[in-house]
């Protein structure tokens, strides 16, 4: 099913996007590896909607995804502006988006979300999902127009993250640090933990359900309609429209990071990309547990 999360785009944000597309530009900021191995920065000017990029930890190279939107003159250009550096590009299939509902619902205008993380902040108890989520409105509730039971506090996107804070309006609220799995079962989650390049990770997300995969790159940078976001998490992890928000995490119990967005899907796989649960808590000032 297709996301109803598109009425939440920032117009002022796709009108640059626009402007950037008319004009043709190739200019991409691209992390590259310089002689000691080391990825480095390229100057650069503007971004490429419908790309992203990290650098494989493995060979010190920088990898380009580009979705089916990127085409003709930019797919050109795209090559161009890589030529000669220590760059990969790949395809992936459909178009780079935000997944916008996932998780255990929640609910705000209309649109649908997930809850990504119960956490702990100084006032109460809270939830930890995805900051482009915000916009759909300020009160959210457990089930479709049902009674508002938390309040955003704090969000972040597009730029440095896609995160935001809900708290519980009532601060006895019992919020239990687990994901729900499905079919009554749950993951007790005790710790926020840094990915790893390698490391087996699943995502739950009410579209798709309950998914496995491994973590491919870190501080990936993805061009979004709706603008560019900066230090995510690459997976093999597929997701869909609807599973935005859901919560990333390993069977021993860590937080990992909340569904940002991708390209694919599930029957023929994919890209998806996550808010880091370290940054986002950081920035938030909630922690994991009591």
């Amino acid at each position: 099913m297709r996301s109803r999360h598109r009425k939440i785009s920032r117009g002022k944000i796709l009108a640059a996007a626009a402007a950037l597309l008319a004009a043709g530009t190739a200019a991409i900021a691209l992390p590259q590896a310089n002689a000691a191995g080391n990825a480095g920065t390229e100057a650069a000017a503007q971004a490429i909607t419908g790309t992203a990029w990290a650098v494989d930890a493995r060979t010190g190279e920088t990898v380009v995804t580009a979705d089916s939107t990127v085409q003709g003159a930019q797919w050109d250009s795209l090559l161009a502006a890589t030529r000669g550096k220590a760059v990969r590009v790949e395809r992936t299939p459909g178009v780079l988006s935000l997944f916008a509902e996932g998780g255990d619902a929640i609910f705000a205008g209309g649109a649908r979300c997930s809850l990504g993380f119960n956490v702990t902040t100084n006032s109460g108890p809270g939830i930890l999902t995805a900051g482009h989520c915000a916009a759909a409105g300020r009160q959210w509730s457990l089930t479709q127009g049902g009674r508002p039971v938390a309040t955003l506090k704090q969000s972040t996107f597009p730029g440095t993250g896609d995160f935001a804070l809900l708290t519980y309006d009532n601060a006895a609220t019992s919020a239990p640090s687990v994901v729900d799995t499905g079919g009554g079962r749950t993951v007790a989650i005790t710790r926020a933990a840094a990915a790893q390049v390698g490391r087996q990770v699943s995502r739950m997300g009410s579209t798709t359900g309950l998914h496995s995969g491994r973590v491919t790159a870190l501080n990936a940078t993805v061009n979004y309609p709706e603008g560019r976001v900066t230090g995510l998490i690459q997976t093999t992890v597929c997701a869909e429209p609807g599973d935005s928000g859901g919560s990333l995490f390993t069977s021993d119990g860590s937080a990992i990071g909340v569904t940002s967005g991708g390209s694919g899907n599930c029957r023929t796989g994919g890209v998806t990309f996550f808010q880091p649960v370290t940054t986002a808590l950081a920035a938030v000032g909630a922690r994991i547990g009591g």
